[in-house]
């Protein structure tokens, strides 16, 4: 985007925009803020760092809130197919919202607290999700939209080792758990998981003492800053969806591959929004399915990108797509007419007009290396 447009727009900045300057970081429009894509290091160099050491993202251009009350729980599991009534205090789970048609509005974080649920929603999407909670659990719950606070991850096989430096109480915290924790003097909320496949932590700190928060975790030697360019070849990576690209209002969890997030309870009850058509998609099967697709060569596939079966029909679309660090290749996901799903399938993408040979593979591309329980 050319320097006077970007001026033209009015963007919101996180509390660490400050820092990312002095850190030498490129910014860029994104979700209404603006934030760093990259640092001085580059993106490249920022991806493999997180999968060896430890990346610290700012990622408090997110949504968090409250919802507190004694329906709480069961007013947010009228919008969600997640299980939380069955979660003890201190347990996070991945949902999604849903319309009435059964498809995702948006896919979100929520852990059980005392008196409720946290919640941490998606950038883009923040103002209308919480607009819609709040309207849907009104008289059952409160929402307490928390602006008052910044939010940043630590990914990578060392993150759980420097945390633990700066705060010893975190050292037993498993995947998908979340506690309130002091790091480094600083009271925090911090949540062991993330969106890269690697182990750490996502850490709510008060907004006026993040990047004092931000500087002691970079002054550990295994951390650098990482940007947006590198969070998402780590998460496309991992196989995980980018709202808006991978999944939207006109995908269902089914089609998403994401049925995994319709517990066993719900899916009995059926009293989530949407439940008779993803019920029915559940046992029936869908159209289109969304898979991991690996091109032979080295050009990547670009969000957009046709896909056609070996005879040129066109059977689907790339949503997520780019070169993969780790990997050392090009990497993609979309979606594909079902018949097409199988792994090993062979594909063609049409790039630059020329159709490159393609496979669908199991996902993720690089394994998941969260700290399970044992």
């Amino acid at each position: 985007m050319p320097e006077n447009q970007k001026d033209s727009i009015q963007l919101n900045k996180t509390p660490l925009d400050a820092l990312h300057r002095e850190l030498g970081a490129k910014m860029v429009p994104f979700a209404g803020y603006d934030m760093p894509v990259q640092y001085p290091m580059g993106v490249l160099k920022e991806h493999l760092h997180t999968r060896t050491n430890a990346g610290l993202f700012d990622v408090s251009h997110m949504g968090q809130a409250f919802l507190k009350g004694d329906g709480a729980v069961d007013a947010f599991e009228s919008l969600v197919p997640g299980d939380y009534q069955i979660m003890p205090v201190g347990k996070t789970r991945y949902t999604v919202l849903l319309n009435n048609k059964g498809c995702i509005m948006d896919d979100l974080m929520a852990t059980r607290i005392d008196g409720g649920l946290y919640i941490v929603v998606n950038a883009a999407c923040k103002d209308a999700d919480f607009a819609h909670i709040k309207v849907k659990t009104a008289g059952k719950a409160e929402l307490e939209i928390l602006e008052d606070r910044a939010l940043l991850a630590i990914q990578g096989p060392k993150a759980g080792e420097v945390v633990a430096r700066l705060s010893p109480e975190t050292a037993d915290m498993t995947f998908m758990t979340f506690a309130e924790v002091t790091i480094a003097g600083i009271a925090c909320f911090a949540t062991r998981s993330g969106y890269s496949g690697e182990d750490g932590f996502e850490i709510s700190v008060p907004a006026n003492q993040a990047t004092e928060l931000a500087k002691k975790l970079l002054s550990e030697p295994e951390v650098e800053a990482i940007g947006l360019g590198a969070r998402d070849s780590l998460r496309l990576e991992a196989g995980l969806c980018l709202y808006g690209h991978d999944i939207d209002t006109t995908t269902t969890p089914v089609e998403a591959d994401l049925k995994w997030a319709i517990n066993k309870r719900r899916r009995e009850e059926k009293n989530f929004p949407g439940a008779n058509i993803i019920m029915d998609q559940i046992e029936n099967g869908t159209e289109r399915l969304r898979v991991g697709i690996k091109p032979e060569g080295r050009a990547p596939a670009r969000e957009g990108t046709e896909i056609q079966d070996n005879n040129g029909n066109t059977i689907g679309t790339i949503t997520s797509g780019g070169f993969g660090p780790s990997v050392d290749g090009p990497v993609a996901m979309g979606y594909v007419k079902t018949d097409f799903s199988a792994e090993g399938t062979e594909l063609k993408l049409i790039v630059r007009g020329k159709a490159i040979a393609a496979r669908v593979v199991k996902m993720p591309f690089t394994p998941h290396r969260y700290r399970i329980k044992k």
